[in-house]
């Protein structure tokens, strides 16, 4: 039995808002991390971190999702949502995976180098460029896949459920 109501109102509505927020968050934290080292140096631990609450909040969303799913009538704009949502887990992980790693070089680069201006230095470029574009490259997948549910879920939500003009005696 997960999360399926929260204060009357399907868990999934509202857990959706954290995937939207922190998976394109930390997607841009990853790059960012990846491409210039002084930020990395600022994010430190916070950038697995993020990673992994992003990772734990997509299962929890996707199965509130499907229980939300099983308690409305059947439709082909709700099922495609499903379908894309199932496929956002593989980018987090990745991001996850990525995000650690990258936190990971950084650290091995800082302990062999103490003094903080040299740190980076010892991790090779071809290296750090190499996780840059894995990092953009998940980053950047992770963000469109993102988009891609939300825009199917946005649809499957309000598909028939207003009219483009105005009823008459309201604005």
């Amino acid at each position: 039995m997960g999360l399926d109501l929260i204060n009357g109102i399907p868990a999934h509505v509202l857990f959706v808002h954290v995937v939207v927020i922190l998976v394109p968050l930390t997607a841009l934290a990853l790059i960012l991390c990846a491409a210039f080292p002084s930020v990395m140096r600022r994010f430190g631990l916070a950038l697995p971190a993020l990673a992994l609450v992003s990772l734990i909040s997509v299962p929890l969303t996707t199965e509130a999702g499907e229980w939300l799913e099983g308690h409305i009538d059947s439709d082909p704009l709700v099922r495609r949502h499903a379908e894309l949502g199932d496929g956002l887990l593989p980018w987090v992980i990745g991001l996850f995976l990525v995000s650690a790693a990258v936190w990971w070089l950084y650290r091995r680069a800082a302990h062999r180098t103490p003094e903080a201006g040299r740190s980076v230095s010892t991790v090779g470029t071809p290296l750090r460029l190499a996780a840059a574009v894995l990092s953009l490259i998940i980053g950047v997948g992770a963000c469109v896949q993102v988009y891609r549910i939300g825009d199917s879920g946005a649809k499957a939500a309000w598909n028939d459920a207003y009219s483009a003009s105005a009823h008459p005696g309201r604005g």
